[in-house]
């Protein structure tokens, strides 16, 4: 291996700096936003604008659970978020069957739910809200969480992702006498964890950040989720930048924690493949 020149290192410390700095810069609204959410309405509205909060207060917050019936929206939210990973599990046991199971018409269906993907989500709301309504599904939890419970996208995925599994491990595990649930649970899912990971992060976001369906399909405010209350505390509340900035921290802030998270076991799982 050839030793580094002092130009070579030179401009890796300048890369470096240049990045660091640029991330800094990134982050600063980020972490204005998450500091403003202590502070008063008035230290918000204050120029020059301070970053750190000179009284910290919990108001905010308060106002948003007391006043603004952000609890119920947080309930609606987890609930559509639980839902969604039963359905991350249905995904898995269907990307499973299409890639190791042999079955009549197995390549036309899988065809025809990639075709699914080409079309817009748009494209389906209205049938699909026609549908939910001859059911007596609109207005109801149901009718919100029915229409996402399974995706082709995350078919796709775990079929291709499971494809590589060698099918000399299956069928060993079928000689020691397991049975499919248990090779699934305990031979398939583990190997998988790299692609649980990263459809854990687009499952929760998407989860979590269910707006337009929602609003769509409920018409009591009740079954509204954080999105929803969020724009309606900005129609409501625009002047109040400090109940904005809570409101939008407090979405904001699990969504990071939960990739930071799911990223660490992502790199964990490519490691330990790279070392297999």
């Amino acid at each position: 291996m050839a030793p580094k020149t002092k130009s070579g290192t030179a401009l890796q410390w300048l890369l470096g700096i240049l990045l660091t700095g640029g991330g800094i810069v990134m982050m600063l609204p980020f972490v204005w936003m998450i500091m403003s959410a202590f502070k008063t309405e008035s230290e918000v509205k204050q120029l020059p604008p301070t970053l750190w909060p000179k009284n910290i207060t919990f108001e905010n917050f308060s106002n948003l659970f007391v006043n603004m019936h952000f609890g119920t929206y947080l309930s609606n939210t987890l609930l559509i978020v639980f839902f969604s990973f039963i359905g991350l599990f249905l995904n898995a046991m269907a990307g499973y069957a299409f890639a190791k199971f042999k079955f009549k018409g197995k390549d036309k269906l899988f065809y025809l739910v990639l075709a699914t993907m080409m079309i817009p989500g748009q494209v389906t709301m209205i049938p699909v809200y026609l549908l939910l309504n001859e059911m007596h599904l609109t207005n109801t939890m149901v009718g919100i969480v029915l229409p996402g419970f399974v995706g082709a996208f995350g078919i796709f995925l775990f079929r291709q992702f499971m494809s590589t599994i060698p099918d000399e491990l299956l069928e060993a595990t079928r000689l020691d006498g397991a049975s499919e649930v248990r090779t699934f649970f305990q031979i398939v899912l583990p190997i998988s964890k790299a692609i649980l990971a990263i459809q854990g992060i687009l499952t929760f976001i998407g989860g979590w950040n269910s707006f337009l369906w929602p609003l769509i399909i409920a018409n009591d405010e009740k079954l509204y989720t954080l999105s929803v209350g969020l724009a309606l505390l900005k129609g409501e509340h625009g002047s109040n930048y400090a109940l904005q900035m809570a409101g939008s921290t407090f979405m904001v802030l699990p969504v990071v924690i939960v990739f930071i998270f799911f990223q660490k076991q992502i790199i964990e799982n490519y490691s330990i493949s790279g070392i297999k």
